[in-house]
């Protein structure tokens, strides 16, 4: 009897350590879920969910996975944001959706957009495509973030395309019409 509760033991052991092993080496990712921005003050100016935008990392970078639904079809800017709410709020007398986001996440205070390679705001990602049934099932990667960098900020998908230079400011990107907060399980 002793034997075998030394073997049963010592396979309690090797089962609890290959546990811990597979923890360690499984990959984390973030799943969010995207809302449609809107100018609906009762709701903060959140409306339908779109779809979900899962963050993994990888030895090339942030492994970024869109599978949206309801967006116009064409490019649109798509960034991190400096803040974890998708709220919007007043700004000079006028509802503005998603302003709790704050600004696109610059944490060396560059002051530039300069796209997801340059060396300005580190939330510049790649552009988002929609197809013409206003969807992306799209994976991207942003080369100089990881998960620890975007964890309790926003992700943010803007109106219009973005051409990552500073004019028209902020890449020409425009309203901000979709959003989810990054968050940790």
């Amino acid at each position: 009897m002793k034997g075998m509760w030394q073997r049963c033991r010592h396979f309690a052991v090797v089962g609890v350590a290959i546990m811990s092993m597979q923890s360690v080496f499984a990959a984390e990712k973030i799943v969010v879920d995207i809302h449609k921005l809107n100018d609906n003050a009762s709701t903060h100016g959140i409306g339908e969910k779109i779809g979900t935008i899962t963050f993994e990392d990888s030895k090339a970078g942030l492994k970024i996975e869109s599978d949206l639904k309801g967006l116009a079809a064409g490019d649109h800017g798509f960034h991190i944001h400096e803040h974890p709410s998708c709220d919007g709020g007043e700004k000079d007398h006028k509802w503005v959706a998603g302003l709790a986001a704050g600004s696109h996440f610059d944490p060396e205070h560059t002051g530039h957009h300069l796209g997801p390679k340059g060396k300005g705001h580190l939330g510049d990602l790649p552009v988002l495509v929609v197809n013409q049934k206003g969807e992306t099932k799209t994976t991207v990667v942003a080369e100089r973030l990881k998960l620890a960098d975007i964890t309790n900020r926003s992700i943010m998908i803007h109106e219009g395309g973005d051409n990552y230079s500073d004019v028209p400011p902020l890449g020409g990107g425009g309203a901000r019409i979709a959003c989810g907060v990054i968050k940790k399980g």
